[in-house]
């Protein structure tokens, strides 16, 4: 355990039973643990991308497409879905909603909790230039600072003992919330215009602001 942090609450079940759409801003605030041989990083979820269901153009399970790389996303919620780009740059997802519907929200950006988290990161990212937030604002920054990879795919993210799981945060519903569309999914075609990244505003590890913000609430 790092000094000065203690270990929180598990995240709450009926998260992960959500549709991604509804629990991608809810992931913003909540704690990302990862477990490593030099002990334990914690980190906050700042930005998150929806991915949700069959009709998806943006999802790698468009059209109920099941292949060895996307199986893990038609699992009921609670694992982590981990898979490489361009062949070199890591991306996890957690998977939310009923088992047999793809639904997984793409964790973007995340915030080291502690000077001792963020020594951590460093150690496994390597050099970084410019500001701090470099570290890890970015799906593929974030894994190589947490040295997640392949061999977490399938990771059951509500066990205490898991190398890789979610806590409770900050009530996402006290957050100023941003909604806008998601990042390079071009491919996506009328997907592509979704509104489905959520961030909090202003925070400074974003990764890509909006352009065109729209705020985003949680509260009725």
């Amino acid at each position: 355990m790092n000094p000065g942090n203690e270990g929180g609450r598990l995240i709450s079940p009926s998260l992960l039973a959500m549709t991604a759409l509804e629990a991608a801003p809810r992931l913003l605030g909540q704690t990302l643990v990862r477990e490593t041989e030099d002990g334990e990083i914690r980190c906050r979820i700042v930005e998150t991308e929806s991915y949700g269901g069959a009709e998806d153009k943006g999802s790698h399970a468009y059209g109920n497409r099941r292949t060895a790389r996307t199986e893990t996303m038609f699992a009921a919620g609670g694992l982590a879905y981990v898979y490489l780009i361009y062949g070199m740059y890591h991306c996890v997802n957690v998977v939310v909603g009923d088992a047999d519907d793809p639904q997984a929200v793409l964790i973007r950006a995340v915030e080291p909790l502690s000077g001792h988290d963020a020594e951590l990161m460093r150690r496994y990212r390597g050099s970084v230039s410019g500001k701090a937030a470099n570290l890890c604002n970015g799906p593929g920054k974030l894994c190589r600072a947490l040295r997640i990879d392949r061999s977490l795919n399938g990771c059951v993210l509500r066990h205490a003992d898991s190398p890789l799981r979610l806590e409770s945060g900050d009530r996402a519903d006290e957050l100023p919330i941003i909604q806008s569309p998601r990042i390079n999914i071009d491919y996506a075609e009328e997907y592509a215009l979704k509104p489905w990244r959520f961030y909090i505003d202003g925070h400074p590890y974003v990764s890509v602001k909006a352009p065109e913000p729209l705020p985003f609430s949680l509260r009725g």
